[in-house]
């Protein structure tokens, strides 16, 4: 074969799988963003254009209305604020409960640590719903190893607040709390030990090797759970609207736009408009959502960082 052949065959083929790569890259672009760019065009269009043949994607009569009238249901700010508020809360006890576990995990070994650990994974794989009703009797009913009623007399109920978040997170026991625990201990596991031997030789504790010399280290793997875990706060629909039916959040808030908009229109809800409601729920999604595009484009950077760091590392 000569030299020019080869090359062009070579050529041939690199270009062959540089458009299967463009092909795959497109498609699942393509699958992630046209459900959002379809919302971006509902929100925008008036109700007029919802029964018009002619506009698919760009509407004929722009219009805010969507905006405002979901702003207004929502009670959108106070919404925001609360959302944030619980997100960051359980996030910041997430990051430091798992971390501490998966250091545990990592360093200290103890009888039953590997089925310990097993329990851990088995925490990933099972499906919430299927222990929901028993972690729902208790945070109603909840006594504290019958502590709380040696001294009140009765159990508290700590639904309808934050404390629910509050004690699974200090727990490690939060929403994907098994898998942060797996990327801590992975991460902890791929710190040599020589860095733990120098800091016990020089006096320190664990206590203290944990929080002034693993930690730091940690850097990496804590942006990574830190931010996985504030997305799926804010976006969770499943425990929020268990534990918090009275509360003004993101997921509680969006689930009764509907209801809501058709009670403000003056109308019986069971026969309003579903394209129209429909339309402004689309718009109140975006709405949600919108805070999370604006700090993932603050801290992408970081985010790509530390997940190519935590999977070298771990």
């Amino acid at each position: 074969m000569s030299v020019s052949r080869w090359l062009s065959l070579e050529n041939w083929k690199r270009g062959f799988w540089s458009l299967i790569r463009f092909t795959l890259i497109f498609g699942l672009s393509f699958v992630i963003l046209y459900p959002i760019l379809q919302k971006i065009s509902t929100a925008f269009k008036d109700k007029r254009d919802l029964y018009s043949p002619v506009v698919v994607w760009i509407p004929e009569n722009f219009t805010m209305s969507n905006f405002l009238d979901a702003i207004r249901i929502m009670d959108y700010w106070p919404t925001l604020f609360n959302t944030f508020v619980l997100s960051a809360m359980t996030t910041l006890l997430t990051a430091a409960s798992c971390a501490l576990a998966g250091y545990g995990f990592a360093r200290l070994k103890f009888k039953g640590s590997g089925l310990l650990f097993a329990c851990v994974i088995l925490t990933i794989l099972v499906p919430p719903t299927t222990i929901l009703i028993p972690i729902y009797l208790n945070l109603k009913e909840f006594t504290l190893l019958g502590l709380i009623p040696l001294i009140t007399g009765k159990s508290v109920n700590l639904l309808n607040s934050y404390w629910p978040f509050i004690l699974t997170s200090l727990t490690a026991n939060s929403l994907k709390a098994g898998l942060y625990i797996f990327i801590f201990r992975q991460f902890f596991r791929g710190i040599p030990k020589e860095v733990e031997e120098a800091a016990y030789i020089d006096g320190a504790g664990i206590g203290t090797t944990f929080t002034r010399i693993m930690m730091p280290n940690a850097i990496p793997a804590i942006l990574t759970t830190a931010l996985f875990s504030f997305v799926w706060q804010w976006n969770d629909s499943f425990y929020t609207t268990t534990y918090l039916t009275s509360s003004k959040v993101m997921s509680t808030q969006l689930s009764s736009l509907p209801y809501n908009l058709s009670i403000m229109l003056g109308g019986d809800p069971s026969k309003a408009d579903p394209f129209y409601l429909s339309m402004v729920q689309d718009t109140g999604i975006l709405l949600a959502i919108l805070p999370l595009i604006i700090i993932y484009l603050f801290v992408q950077r970081y985010f790509v960082e530390s997940i190519e760091r935590t999977g070298i590392v771990g």
